[in-house]
């Protein structure tokens, strides 16, 4: 109930005003079944906006933190991951990320729709990063098409280091889905690059053959 009463009431009108969301090839996505969501991440509402436009309700993996979090900043993104039903993971024990890829198995064998940042985390600046092996695992161990998506604009309603959204248009654009069948890990790999080469292609927006945090760490 939280989930849509924050779409439709709380959050989601704010944010379709700011934002004006265009939104193309939507009829890509599934009526039903499971479903992997894998967009490019540049701000932290990129979740949200996904949240607004998709018509089938969509689950993230959030790290652990947001439900431990202290002060009032800390209670209100505990009361949202709570209430929209996000799936906690602790990033900081050495299972991590066997834990985070059997709760997206979970996600999807109950037919529901998961979101994933292949990324791993925020671009620094705006370009489309390596992409992380787990989304391909996924799809190949669960048979759920993967839909690529296209984020632009949502740096611009919510800038990094800025404590409050902005006015700014949002185009998010869902291509069409692939499927995975299982192979070997070098197939994943490239399977991977694949996936983040065709966001780069349809976002217009250069593609860097690291990590962005390998990048992020390097700049600082």
């Amino acid at each position: 109930m939280w989930y849509w009463l924050l779409k439709h009431v709380l959050a989601g009108p704010v944010l379709r005003l700011l934002g004006r969301p265009r939104v193309e090839g939507l009829q890509h996505v599934p009526a039903s079944g499971p479903v992997i969501i894998a967009a490019n991440h540049l701000a932290v509402v990129d979740s949200l906006y996904l949240c607004l436009v998709l018509p089938r309700r969509v689950t993230f993996l959030a790290k652990q933190e947001y439900f431990t979090g202290g002060g009032f900043r800390g209670r209100i993104n505990r009361w949202v991951v709570n209430a929209t039903g996000q799936v906690p993971v602790d990033r900081s024990c050495g299972s991590s990320g066997a834990d985070s890829l059997a709760a997206a198995v979970r996600i999807l064998e109950r037919g529901g729709i998961w979101g994933i940042h292949p990324e791993g985390t925020r671009s620094p600046d705006g370009r489309i990063y390596r992409g992380r092996t787990g989304v391909i695992r996924v799809a190949m161990q669960t048979g759920a098409p993967v839909i690529p998506v296209v984020l632009s604009g949502t740096d611009r309603v919510n800038p990094r280091n800025r404590r409050f959204l902005r006015p700014a248009k949002v185009r998010i654009s869902f291509g069409r889905p692939r499927y995975f069948r299982p192979a070997d890990p070098q197939a994943v790999r490239r399977a991977t690059d694949e996936l983040m080469a065709d966001i780069s292609r349809r976002s217009g927006r250069p593609y860097v053959d690291c990590y962005a945090t390998t990048f992020r760490a390097g700049a600082a």
